[in-house]
């Protein structure tokens, strides 16, 4: 059911998802939870040595997020306040199945499925996905240091991992609708016609959502 509606924004790195959930958000006027990131102390060590720190940097992400979905699911959706997030908890498995060793992410799997069991389930998606190059232009444009030691290669294999799971989440949550955009032919920053089409996108699946609820 969809009767407070929940909405999550996810791609890979730099494809635009809290500027997207900042916009929607203001549109819609729902309350916008934002991902942490200036405070995790690994993501610098983590992209010069991902074999080194790829474990403590996706569990201080999992544990934030847990902390963050917990307290949006007490103070707002429990109160039927609306909530745009500019990421799915999902993104945690991607990550760290890229970037864990095997006996690690089997470690990480446990304590994932013990902190999510619970979590509030969103009940609309929205799949931002684009190219390396067009990652790569945003990534420069906002700047983060930490960011500009990613390697081509890594956000590569993001993109196909984020596709790949992205599908499989739509095989095994088919009421749970996903809008997918192609970030190299929408520029939903700068041009007002992009991120209305978006915007109506989603007010359309929202109402269906309800209709059916």
């Amino acid at each position: 059911m969809i009767n407070i509606p929940f909405i999550t924004v996810e791609g890979p790195i730099g494809v635009g998802k809290t500027s997207l959930a900042k916009a929607i958000s203001n549109h819609f006027r729902l309350y916008l939870l934002k991902e942490i990131v200036s405070e995790n102390p690994f993501p610098g060590k983590f992209y010069q040595d991902i074999e080194e720190w790829g474990f403590q940097t996706e569990m201080f992400f999992l544990c934030n997020r847990y902390k963050q979905l917990e307290d949006i699911h007490m103070k707002y959706l429990s109160n039927a306040i609306p909530v745009v997030a500019d990421y799915h908890i999902l993104k945690n498995l991607i990550f760290a199945n890229r970037t864990l060793k095997p006996s690690q992410y089997h470690k990480y799997i446990q304590i994932y499925n013990i902190l999510t069991q619970d979590m509030p389930t969103p009940n609309v998606i929205i799949y931002l996905t684009a190219s390396l190059e067009t990652l790569q232009k945003r990534i420069s444009l906002r700047g983060r240091e930490f960011e500009k030691k990613i390697d081509p290669q890594y956000l590569l294999q993001l993109i196909s991992d984020y596709e790949t799971a992205m599908n499989q989440f739509a095989k095994n949550h088919p009421s749970i609708p996903i809008l997918k955009f192609n970030g190299d032919d929408m520029d939903f920053v700068n041009e007002e016609d992009d991120l209305n089409y978006i915007l109506s996108a989603l007010k359309i699946t929202l109402k269906k959502e309800i209709t059916k609820s």
